[in-house]
């Protein structure tokens, strides 16, 4: 029976044990965290528990963190939910930001899809504004400036967004000291369950609910509560993993795939430790994540949030990557399980698809 070899926790990462455990208990709590009775005030603290587990992750307070369905529910409360007139937005983004609303402008990044700095300065204005920038992005994993970028943005008057969903857990995120006013974060990124995430606002923020219905949330976000798996969000936000182990296994990756002529994303800039985009020309994201998926390896085209889609990245697109390279990137994103042995399955079944590929290329030369 072929192994599965699991490169793909930027899109999803395996639920923890302890989360699993967790969840399992929460099904005898039989009461509505909004109910005043004995169940109820039960039910309440158990989520009250979770909410200051996810408010630690980011060192901010409790009655900051409001629970969502996910990050992408996260951003579109964040670019919905402020009282501002223009909103900024880095090219690289994720598809929830980039979509979350019809007016976005769009900021300049440079070949790494860091921020450009002083193109931010000079368009930001007197008008009320919210920049919106991920803290890592989900292709490449390159991390973006958040602390001077947030000092530019206060220093102008505006407020900012942080998408934080890939970087929480893989490197630190401090709210407060990056000055971030909301920041989006997403359980299933960190070994959580699908289906819950939070928005995280400063304190003293005002903000404007954009789901209407009850109480819930404090008027921001109606509904009655997942609290299965905002339990389970909690406890993931309060595991901690040492991802040293796995900035090593990225790095032999990289160093082997480098040998076969892959061109590394990002690499020159900080990075997250399991995230590795990367491309040769000539063999396409589609017949990478095709061939590889048949050999047992499961890796993604950029994103895994495009209705099942693999096409050109728009993040290699906006750091102006050629075509030929653009069309041909694969991300591998590495985990708390995975295993030196995983590396050597990739790179085996990976070599063996490039190298199909080269010979045809001389085959062809060689007959012309």
């Amino acid at each position: 029976m072929m192994k599965t070899v699991y490169m793909d926790y930027n899109a999803t990462a395996p639920m923890l044990p302890s989360v699993r455990r967790a969840m399992v208990d929460a099904f005898d709590l039989i009461g509505n965290p909004s109910s005043v009775h004995k169940v109820g005030r039960e039910a309440r603290a158990k989520m009250e528990e979770a909410r200051d587990r996810v408010a630690a992750l980011v060192n901010a307070t409790r009655d900051g963190v409001i629970f969502t369905s996910g990050g992408t529910e996260a951003d579109y409360l964040a670019l919905n939910g402020v009282d501002v007139q223009r909103v900024l937005v880095s090219p690289t983004e994720h598809a929830a930001v980039l979509n979350a609303r019809a007016d976005v402008e769009l900021l300049k990044v440079d070949a790494n899809g860091l921020v450009d700095l002083e193109y931010l300065k000079a368009t930001l204005d007197e008008r009320p504004t919210l920049v919106s920038v991920m803290a890592a992005n989900n292709e490449t994993g390159v991390l973006q400036p958040v602390k001077e970028i947030c000092e530019i943005a206060h220093a102008a008057g505006a407020l900012v967004h942080c998408d934080a969903v890939q970087a929480v857990t893989k490197e630190p995120f401090d709210m407060q000291e990056n000055g971030v006013d909301l920041v989006s974060l997403s359980a299933h990124k960190i070994g959580g369950p699908k289906g819950v995430g939070a928005l995280v606002k400063r304190d003293g923020l005002v903000l404007n609910g954009v789901q209407k219905g009850g109480g819930q949330e404090k008027s921001l976000r109606g509904g009655t509560e997942n609290l299965i798996g905002i339990i389970g969000f909690g406890v993931a936000a309060a595991e901690k993993f040492d991802f040293s182990g796995v900035l090593a296994l990225r790095n032999e990756l990289e160093k082997q795939i480098s040998e076969s002529g892959a061109r590394v994303f990002g690499a020159d800039v900080d990075r997250l430790p399991n995230t590795s985009c990367f491309a040769v020309a000539g063999l396409t994201s589609e017949r990478q994540v095709m061939a590889l998926d048949l050999a047992g390896v499961m890796v993604s085209a950029g994103s895994a949030c495009s209705s099942g889609t693999v096409k050109a990245s728009h993040v290699l697109k906006a750091m102006a990557v050629e075509d030929e390279y653009a069309n041909c990137a694969i991300r591998v994103s590495l985990g708390w399980e995975t295993t030196k042995e995983d590396i050597e399955t990739f790179v085996q079944a990976w070599s063996k698809l490039v190298a199909r590929v080269q010979d045809r290329k001389n085959g062809s030369s060689h007959a012309a």
